[in-house]
C-alpha cells in the first residue's frame, strides 16, 4: 500500500537546492553556420548567462568562460545580446556580444590570435548615470560595422535618456571615443527595435513606439532605403495607435513579413514595402505573436523554401510550419505543448525553445523537410523520476459579470504518497508578473517544489493576460488591483466550492507585477491565509517616478491618468492600505531592483510598524529583478515552504524555520 501522510509533509527528491540548479531556459537562438548557438543560465556561477554553441558534431562548449555575462540592459529587461558570423575561417566565427557588468558591447574571434587575451571592446565604458548600452548586433562586415540599438542616458534620472539605431565601427576605434559610433535615426521615437535588412540590401525595417504606449498597445513598422551604409527616406508603413505591430522579417525574396493585431489578434502579414498594402496570410482568431518585452524576440521566420515558420495558438503557442502562398499551416509533431519566441533558422531547419509538461524548456530542431523534430540541448536533464512532476490541468472558469479565467491547475502529486480520505489540500494561487504576460502549462521545478510535497498550485492566466487576442488583454485596462485580484479569488473560491482545495488552507503568490496581486489581494480579500510577495509593485503613487523608462507611462492605461484619477493611485496600493492586511506574508525582495526598487518595499513595510501581524522580509544584495544566484533562490523557496507549513499547520523539518515578526 501506499503510505499515507498530510498534505505538506510528503518527502521529496526535488529540493530547493536542485530547482536553482536548473532554474531558468535557453534564450536567444540563432545559427551560426551549420551550428545552432544559443544563451542560457548559469546560477552557480552568480547568475551569469552564457553563450553556448552546439557543433555540428553534437557537443557542446561555453563560447566564453567566466566572469561574461552575456546579457543585455537595454530597456532593463534586455534584448538580443549577440550576434555571429558564420564565417569560419581559421580564426572562428566573429563573436558580437553585450557584457552585463558594463554593458560594452565586444568582439570576439575564439582562434583569433591576436584575441588570445580574451573579447576586445568596441564601444566606450559609460561616463554619465546608467551609460550607454546596445542590443540586437547586426554585422555588416562590407562597412567594417556593427548595426545594432542603442541607448544612451543623459542624466540622471531613469527616464533622462534617447534610443537610436547607431553603426560601430568593427576596429575598435569607438572604444575610447563615443564620436565614431555613427547614428543612422534621430532620436524622435522613444523605443526602438533593431533593424532588419532585406536580403537585396536595399532596405531595411524595425518597429518604433512611444510613450504612453506600450509595445502591446500601439507600434509603427519603419522602413527606409539603404543608401552607402545610411538609412534615407524613412517612413511608416503599418501601426500605430490602437495597432501593435510585434515583428518584421525579410524573406529570402526580399518580401516584407510583419505580424500585427490590426483584427484584434497578432496575425502575420505580408506588407507591400512601398505602399504599406497588408495582406493577412493566416487570419484566426489565434495569437502569432506575444507581448514585446524584449527587442528581439521572434515569433516568425521565414525559411530559403518560401515556408514560414511560426509560432501560434491560444494560451501557449505552438510550433507551425505556414504556407504563405495557401494559408496552410502545419504544426511540428512532438510532445511541446509551449515555444518561447526564439526562432532560428537554416536552411530547411527551425530552431526554437519548447518545454512540456514533462520536460523543461529545451533547444529543439524541427526538420521541416522530413517533419522529424530533436532535441538538439537543454537547460536541464531529468534531475528526478518523472513520476514526481505534476499533471497540469488547463480550466477555464468564470468571474464576475461571468467573464472567462484561463488558469493551470496543478494538484498535488507524488508517486509514493497520497494523504488522509478526509483532508483536502492547500493551495497557492500564483499571479504571473507583466501584468501583460502569460503563463503555460509545462514543466516548471518551483511548482513540482510544491506538488511533490503535498501543496496545489493553480497559475492565473487572469484579464490582462496574452494569449487570448487584445479584448481579453485589455480587461486590464484601467482596472489593475481590480480584475486581476478578482479573477485570482474567483480561481481559489471555485477550487474551494468544489472540493479541490481547502478553503481554511489558501495562499497567493506572485512576483513583480504578480507580487503587486498577491499583495493587493492580501489587502482587498479575506480568502487567503497567507501570501508571498516577491519584488512587487507598492505604492503607485511613486512608481512612475521610481521605475525605469520603459514601464514610466504603463500605469495610465492600468490605472488611469494620475492627473485625472489621483484617488485610484492612493485606494489601489497596497501600501496605502497595508493596515488591511490581517494574514502573515513573505516578502522577498533584490536590492538591486531598478523596475521594482526596493524603496516600495520599505515604504510599504514601514506602514506595518507596531501591528503585530506575523511577517517576514528578506532582501537579497546582488540581486535584480528576478532572482538568479543559487543561494538566493535557495533561500527564497525554503522560506516561502516555511511560511506555508506554519500557516497551514503541517511540520517540516528540512528547511530552516522562517522568523515570523511580530
Amino acid at each position: 500500500m501506499v503510505p499515507t501522510g498530510p498534505y505538506g509533509t510528503w518527502p521529496s527528491p526535488i529540493d530547493a537546492a536542485l530547482v536553482a540548479a536548473h532554474d531558468g531556459c535557453p534564450e536567444y537562438l540563432d545559427t551560426v553556420g551549420e551550428e545552432v548557438w544559443w544563451t542560457e543560465p548559469r546560477p552557480r556561477e552568480q547568475g551569469r548567462r552564457a553563450l553556448v554553441r552546439r557543433r555540428t558534431d553534437g557537443f557542446e562548449e561555453t563560447v566564453l568562460p567566466p566572469p561574461w555575462n552575456v546579457r543585455s540592459r537595454l530597456v532593463e529587461y534586455g534584448g538580443r545580446p549577440w550576434a555571429a558570423t558564420g564565417q569560419e575561417g581559421d580564426a572562428g566565427p566573429l563573436v558580437l556580444f553585450v557584457n552585463f557588468a558594463d554593458q560594452r558591447l565586444y568582439a570576439y574571434q575564439p582562434k583569433a590570435p591576436g584575441e588570445r587575451r580574451g573579447p576586445r571592446p568596441l564601444t566606450p565604458l559609460s561616463s554619465t548615470g546608467a551609460g550607454l548600452r546596445w542590443a540586437e548586433p547586426l554585422p555588416r562586415l562590407e562597412l567594417g560595422e556593427v548595426w545594432c540599438v542603442l541607448e544612451e542616458f543623459t542624466g540622471s534620472a531613469p527616464t533622462d535618456v534617447r534610443r537610436v539605431l547607431a553603426a560601430v565601427p568593427l576596429d575598435g576605434s569607438a572604444a575610447e571615443d563615443r564620436n565614431r559610433v555613427r547614428e543612422l535615426t534621430d532620436d524622435r521615437h522613444r523605443f526602438l527595435t533593431g533593424p532588419r535588412l532585406s536580403p537585396d540590401g536595399r532596405r531595411a525595417a524595425w518597429l518604433a513606439w512611444d510613450h504612453p504606449r506600450m509595445p502591446w498597445e500601439g507600434t509603427e513598422l519603419k522602413v527606409a532605403e539603404v543608401e552607402g551604409g545610411h538609412l534615407k527616406h524613412v517612413r511608416t508603413l503599418i501601426g500605430g495607435p490602437g495597432e501593435a505591430v510585434a515583428q518584421a522579417e525579410w524573406t529570402s525574396q526580399s518580401v516584407l513579413l510583419a505580424i500585427t493585431d490590426r483584427s484584434g489578434w497578432w496575425n502575420p502579414y505580408r506588407v507591400d514595402p512601398d505602399t504599406g498594402e497588408a495582406v493577412n496570410l493566416c487570419p484566426r482568431e489565434e495569437e502569432f505573436a506575444g507581448p514585446l518585452w524584449n527587442p528581439g524576440l521572434r515569433w516568425l521566420m521565414p525559411l530559403d523554401s518560401g515556408l514560414v515558420a511560426v509560432l501560434h495558438g491560444r494560451g501557449a503557442p505552438v510550433l507551425g510550419v505556414l504556407d504563405p502562398e495557401t494559408g496552410d499551416l502545419v504544426d511540428a509533431a512532438g510532445p511541446w505543448t509551449a515555444w518561447r519566441p526564439s526562432l532560428a533558422v537554416h536552411g530547411s531547419r527551425v530552431a526554437s525553445v519548447a518545454a512540456s509538461p514533462r520536460s523543461a524548456f529545451e533547444v529543439v530542431e524541427l526538420d521541416t523537410c522530413t517533419g522529424h523534430t530533436r532535441v538538439l540541448g537543454a537547460a536541464s536533464t531529468d534531475p528526478v523520476d518523472a513520476a514526481h512532476y505534476p499533471e497540469p490541468q488547463s480550466r477555464t472558469f468564470f468571474g464576475p459579470e461571468d467573464r472567462e479565467i484561463h488558469a493551470h491547475v496543478y494538484p498535488p502529486h507524488h508517486p509514493a504518497r497520497s494523504a488522509p480520505a478526509d483532508e483536502l489540500p492547500p493551495y497557492v494561487i500564483w499571479a504571473h508578473g507583466g501584468p501583460t504576460d502569460h503563463v503555460a502549462p509545462v514543466l516548471d521545478l518551483h511548482i513540482a517544489y510544491f506538488t511533490s510535497r503535498g501543496i496545489g498550485v493553480a497559475e492565473v492566466n487572469y484579464g490582462g493576460s496574452t494569449g487570448y487576442g487584445r479584448a481579453y488583454r485589455e480587461r486590464l485596462r484601467e482596472q489593475w488591483g481590480i480584475v486581476d485580484v478578482e479573477d485570482c479569488a474567483a480561481v481559489a473560491r471555485a477550487l474551494a466550492a468544489e472540493g479541490t482545495a481547502d478553503p481554511g488552507r489558501l495562499a497567493i503568490r506572485g512576483g513583480s507585477a504578480g507580487g503587486w496581486t498577491a499583495a493587493a489581494s492580501l489587502a482587498g480579500t479575506g480568502i487567503y491565509a497567507c501570501g508571498t510577495i516577491r519584488y512587487p509593485v507598492l505604492d503607485l503613487s511613486r512608481f512612475q517616478s521610481e521605475t525605469h523608462d520603459l514601464e514610466s507611462h504603463y500605469l495610465a492605461s492600468l490605472i488611469g491618468s494620475a492627473e485625472d484619477y489621483p484617488a485610484r493611485y492612493r485606494d489601489r496600493s497596497p501600501a496605502g492600505h497595508a493596515e488591511q492586511i490581517i494574514a502573515p506574508f513573505l516578502l522577498l525582495q533584490g536590492l538591486e531592483d531598478v523596475i521594482c526598487p526596493p524603496s516600495q518595499a520599505d515604504r510599504f513595510l514601514a506602514r506595518l510598524a507596531g501591528r503585530e501581524l506575523p511577517h517576514a522580509y528578506l532582501a537579497f544584495e546582488g540581486e535584480g529583478h528576478g532572482f538568479r544566484r543559487t543561494e538566493t533562490i535557495v533561500r527564497a523557496l525554503e522560506a516561502e515552504l516555511s511560511l506555508y507549513a506554519q500557516v497551514f499547520g503541517f511540520a517540516r523539518d528540512d528547511v530552516p524555520l522562517l522568523e515570523l515578526r511580530k
